[in-house]
């Protein structure tokens, strides 16, 4: 596998994935407005609607019944300054297949998203994502690449930013939870469902520890779906923190209307919540060509 490729699958793959790879559709098809963005299941909003307006919701039947409504939750997320992990990712797709994959993570809440690729002692590539623009370098071929994400918006048909991808990675919720947000619950979860523009998403809320388990994502026109599993809870700084993230992502193609399946682990060996900068340093070599 080239180191390339690597660059590609380790960092863009959090972007791409986190969007479902949405493909374009045409204008005729109408938004669902994200003003709606936190609604029940068709087959319950009868129900829901009804539970809200008495405000008399039943705990024994929310407990007896797997489609029962729910007081609301609150879930628990995480807050940091600055969050420093080193990682492994494992990625297999229909025409790319590798494991542990060496990466470093920096991050500074709300402003800056650092990645480092390393190969065998030394480093790959590296990348920098704030909240205007997305930038690799390819230490090998020595070129860079600039992404803004109003460009992979529109590549992907859907509102990609800086919160979002974040929140992927530390594991709270993709989507705001809503004061008025209402639950169902399900076994050992509580389900948070919410309609954001073309997507229905599901997030499994555990029972025991109140943190995102599972998010499953569906895309209303073309049913591609992006789930992803968090598990290997450890504390961190009084946080929990999801040690293994795991990501399968299914997709229609347009050519043969052939079921294409992506999948992606994320391991960290260690995670570290800390108050002081870790330093972010990125600089492009003027010898180094931009590919795009």
């Amino acid at each position: 596998m080239s180191n390339k490729i690597t660059v590609w699958v380790v960092a863009i793959s959090f972007i791409c994935l986190s969007g479902c790879h949405k493909q374009r559709l045409s204008k005729s098809n109408k938004s669902i407005s994200s003003d709606s963005l936190v609604i029940a299941a068709p087959h319950l909003a009868d129900s829901l609607a009804a539970a809200i307006a008495t405000d008399s919701l039943s705990a024994t039947t929310a407990d007896s019944s797997a489609d029962s409504e729910s007081e609301s939750v609150k879930v628990n997320s995480i807050s940091f300054d600055y969050l420093v992990a080193k990682s492994k990712v494992d990625f297999k797709s229909k025409s790319q297949d590798f494991d542990n994959t060496n990466i470093n993570i920096r991050m500074k809440k709300d402003s800056i998203i650092w990645l480092s690729v390393t190969g065998v002692g030394f480093e790959v590539a590296r990348g920098l994502i704030t909240r205007d623009s997305i930038v690799f370098m390819d230490k090998i071929h020595k070129d860079y690449f600039v992404f803004s994400y109003a460009q992979l918006s529109k590549q992907y048909n859907f509102d990609l930013n800086f919160a979002l991808l974040q929140s992927v990675i530390v594991g709270n919720l993709p989507f705001p939870q809503q004061p008025d947000s209402r639950f169902v619950k399900e076994n050992e979860f509580f389900i948070l469902k919410q309609i954001v523009e073309r997507l229905e998403v599901d997030n499994y809320i555990g029972e025991s520890n109140l943190k995102l388990s599972r998010l499953k994502a569906t895309e209303v026109p073309t049913q591609n779906t992006f789930t992803l599993n968090y598990s290997d809870f450890k504390d961190v700084k009084s946080f929990l923190f999801p040690f293994t993230s795991n990501i399968d992502l299914n997709v229609k193609s347009q050519k043969d209307q052939q079921i294409n399946q992506t999948t992606m682990r994320i391991k960290h060996s260690r995670v570290d919540l800390v108050s002081e900068n870790p330093g972010f340093p990125f600089s492009v070599p003027a010898s180094y060509k931009r590919k795009r």
